[in-house]
């Protein structure tokens, strides 16, 4: 999947800027110096090229970074170089005077960190000034999880041998199984699904790994792959393993659409239902951020404080001096 490259023009932010370059007392030719906006648009660019990055992500990058080249601009920062780290605190108090949320402006910032750090590493700039700009800290709510038993008992309910019913069993056991993002789930195909105990998922970045499926979820796809799919399948959903009703893919928001009328809830849920009842089981931190998919293992250490809390309410009800 391709990034759409940016083609409208970004008002006066587009143009070169023309700087004379040092010739003593003589007028030499002009030097042509890249924007802000310009070289915000090249870095994420080279973000999809190089990382792989979702069209999501991307979007998010280009919009806070051209956002923040207005800001900059108004201010009289024209190029890379220009900007101070005053005037990326400044841009940080403009955010927040407007209402805007801790969450919101920790991404903003963080994308001109990122793009600050690349412009250090190419020479872009003579000094970094986005480092030492501290961001403001994340509120980090707990995942609410689902309850084990009775999220058992709704997709035992979901039975009905119509294509749909198939489709739909088959797409909430294995969101639950193998506790995959909601774009995870939307990508898979039919080649994805072999033999083995074993499913491959292509995460975030591009990064394939390997997700055991439980052998309820299993014979759910299999019923769906020989009863429902055919029945559905049309031309352009060749490969797709989920498919709508129409025959096309089931896109995100189709898989959204599943989850909300037959759990009443995301798809997101499921995921955080997955992590948080196979700690409260007793697997390890590093296995689950393994089967998560998370790079950093502190992405993974928010579940611990659920499982320590389902210890504690398990602790509180069975112990007699508790």
């Amino acid at each position: 999947m391709t990034f759409p490259v940016v083609t409208r023009c970004l008002g006066e932010l587009c143009r070169v800027v023309d700087v004379p370059q040092a010739s003593g007392d003589d007028e030499g030719p002009m030097e042509q110096t890249t924007t802000l906006a310009d070289a915000a648009l090249e870095f994420v660019h080279r973000l999809e090229v190089e990382r792989g990055l979702s069209p999501h992500t991307l979007s998010a990058y280009e919009r806070d970074l051209v956002q923040f080249a207005e800001f900059c601009e108004r201010l009289g920062a024209i190029t890379p170089d220009e900007v101070t780290r005053k005037m990326i605190r400044r841009y940080m108090s403009q955010l927040s005077t407007r209402g805007y949320s801790r969450r919101t402006i920790a991404r903003k910032v963080s994308a001109i960190r990122s793009f600050y750090s690349d412009a250090a590493r190419r020479d872009l700039v003579a000094a970094n000034p986005a480092a030492g700009v501290s961001q403001p800290k994340r509120p980090a709510p707990l995942p609410k999880a689902l309850p084990a038993r009775g999220l058992a008992a709704v997709l035992d309910n979901v039975t009905g041998d119509d294509p749909v019913d198939l489709r739909d069993r088959a797409l909430l056991e294995v969101l639950y199984a193998c506790g995959l993002r909601v774009s995870e789930v939307a990508g898979l195909e039919v080649a994805d699904i072999d033999d083995s105990d074993l499913l491959r998922v292509e995460g975030k970045g591009r990064k394939s790994r390997m997700v055991p499926i439980s052998r309820t979820a299993r014979g759910a796809v299999t019923d769906y792959l020989e009863r429902g799919r055919p029945q559905l399948v049309g031309d352009e959903a060749y490969s797709a393993l989920w498919v709508g009703v129409r025959g096309g893919p089931l896109d995100t928001r189709g898989v959204r659409r599943v989850v909300q009328k037959r759990l009443g809830t995301f798809p997101h849920a499921l995921r955080h239902s997955f992590a948080t009842h196979l700690l409260e089981g007793g697997a390890d931190l590093r296995t689950v951020q393994e089967l998560l998919g998370h790079v950093e293992l502190a992405t993974t250490q928010i579940y611990t404080s659920v499982s320590r809390r389902h210890l504690r309410s398990t602790y509180e009800r069975s112990h007699p001096r508790a």
